[in-house]
C-alpha cells in the first residue's frame, strides 16, 4: 500500500487480536494504514513522539486501543490535531471493560475522542475510513459500495428466512 492514512496503535501486543479488525476492514476499503505497539504507561515519550508526528507523516486519523485504565486515545488526542479513534479492550486487567470504555469515553472539553464499543475495532477501522473519504473520493466510493453489500446481506437474509422459516434458516447459519 502507499503512504498510510489511518495510524493503528495499541497499548500492548495483547491487543492486536482485537485491533487487527480495525486493520483487516482498512485493507478491504483500501486504506493505507500503519500499526504499532504505543503504551501511554510504559513508552510515554514514544506515545508522545508518534502522536505529534502523525499528521506531519501524513497520517490523518488515529485509532488507538487500549485496555484497563486505557489512558491511550485520550493522551494521544491531547498531542496530535488529528482525530482519535480510541477502541476500549476488555483485557485480562480490565473490570470486564467498563474501565477502559469510561476512561475513553469521559474526555474533559477539549480533547474529543471519538469512542466505539468495546473491542469495537472494526467500527473504529470503518470509521476512520470514513473520515479519509471525507475528502478522498476514490475511499468515499469504496465505503459506499461497503454500505451497499452491508444493505444487501440484510435484504438477502430476510429473503431467506421468510422464505425457509427461522427453524431451517438458523441451520444454515449455525
Amino acid at each position: 500500500m502507499s503512504q498510510p492514512k489511518v495510524g493503528i496503535i495499541m497499548g500492548s501486543s495483547s491487543d492486536l487480536p482485537i485491533m487487527k479488525e480495525a486493520a483487516l476492514v482498512l485493507e478491504e476499503l483500501g486504506v493505507p494504514y500503519e500499526l504499532t505497539v504505543v503504551s501511554a504507561h510504559r513508552t510515554p515519550e514514544r506515545m508522545v513522539d508518534y502522536a505529534q508526528k502523525a499528521a506531519s507523516r501524513g497520517l490523518e486519523v488515529i485509532v488507538a486501543g487500549a485496555g484497563g485504565a486505557a489512558h491511550l486515545p485520550g493522551m494521544v488526542a491531547s498531542v496530535t490535531p488529528l482525530p482519535v479513534v480510541g477502541v476500549p479492550i476488555k483485557s485480562s486487567n480490565s473490570i470486564d471493560g467498563w474501565d477502559s470504555v469510561l476512561s475513553i469515553l469521559q474526555m474533559p472539553a477539549g480533547v474529543p475522542v471519538a469512542t466505539v464499543a468495546l473491542n469495537g475495532a472494526r467500527n473504529a477501522g470503518i470509521l476512520a475510513a470514513q473520515m479519509v473519504a471525507t475528502h478522498d473520493a476514490v475511499v468515499m466510493q469504496r465505503v459506499r459500495e461497503f454500505k451497499e453489500r452491508l444493505k444487501e446481506k440484510v435484504l438477502d437474509d430476510a429473503a431467506d428466512l421468510e422464505a425457509r422459516g427461522w427453524r431451517d434458516f438458523l441451520k444454515g447459519h449455525d
